[in-house]
Formats: C-alpha cells, sequence, structure tokens
C-alpha cells in the first residue's frame, strides 16, 4: 500500500470523526432512514431540493455505524449538492467506493453504500417510482 492509500484511510478517519452536513434538515424535501442490519449501521438522509424539483440544494445525515459507513455518508452529503435526482438515481456502488479511495472489502461494501442506497430509494418514493413504506436495508 503507498502513500496515496494513507492519505485515504485518513480521510476516511477525518470524515468518520468531523462528519460533513451531520444533522437533520428543518424542511426537507424528502427523507429517508435504512440500515445494516449486519453490523447495526443506520443512516437517516434529508435531501432538499430548489425549485426546480430536480436539482439538489443540500443534503443532510444522521445516524450512526462504523468508521465506513459514517464517512461515506459525510462524503456523499457533500457530493450530492449541485447534482440533479437522476445523477443521484444513476450512481452505483463504484462511484462510492472510487469516492472513499480505498479498497473495501466484500463485507464492507455493504457499510460503504448504505448512505447511497438510502439517498437513492428516498429519492424514488419521492417520485412514486418505489412503495413508501420501503425500508432501505443492505444485507
Amino acid at each position: 500500500m503507498g502513500l496515496g492509500s494513507d492519505m485515504y484511510r485518513q480521510q476516511i478517519l477525518d470524515h468518520y470523526k468531523n462528519p460533513r452536513n451531520y444533522g437533520e434538515l428543518e424542511d426537507p424535501t424528502f427523507t429517508h432512514i435504512g440500515e445494516n442490519p449486519m453490523c447495526g449501521d443506520e443512516i437517516r438522509m434529508d435531501v432538499r431540493l430548489e425549485d426546480d424539483d430536480e436539482t439538489i440544494e443540500f443534503v443532510a445525515f444522521s445516524g450512526d455505524g462504523c468508521a465506513i459507513s459514517q464517512a461515506s455518508a459525510s462524503m456523499l452529503s457533500g457530493e450530492l449538492q449541485g447534482k440533479s435526482v437522476d445523477e443521484l438515481l444513476e450512481m452505483d456502488r463504484d462511484d462510492v467506493i472510487d469516492m472513499l479511495g480505498v479498497d473495501i472489502s466484500p463485507m464492507r461494501v455493504k457499510c460503504a453504500v448504505l448512505a447511497e442506497k438510502v439517498a437513492q430509494d428516498g429519492a424514488e418514493i419521492y417520485r412514486g417510482e418505489l412503495d413508501k413504506e420501503r425500508t432501505s436495508t443492505e444485507e
């Protein structure tokens, strides 16, 4: 492992210890909660859209979990601002893993992508494309 991977590990620890956009939005356009029951991670994603009802204005998250899930949610909350809902829905697990910048073991991928899945499910519920009672679960 080179110096670059150490830098990314430090970035993950920094986002875990000093999460960006942590908390709940007072007036979100949509909110969704999901969990990873295998390790106890739980994430709530609050998303506020701009007046065009398509551009993500702000994202906040809250919850508890391992360093990977919390750092991923912190990074993703900043990454999504200014993107469209369609861009959010087009993201896949590779986008999140690339954002983290380190190799993730197969057991930890579910931790890394939980926030992405929660935000995507929340957007699909908001658009009426997914059952309102759906719970995001990465098993």
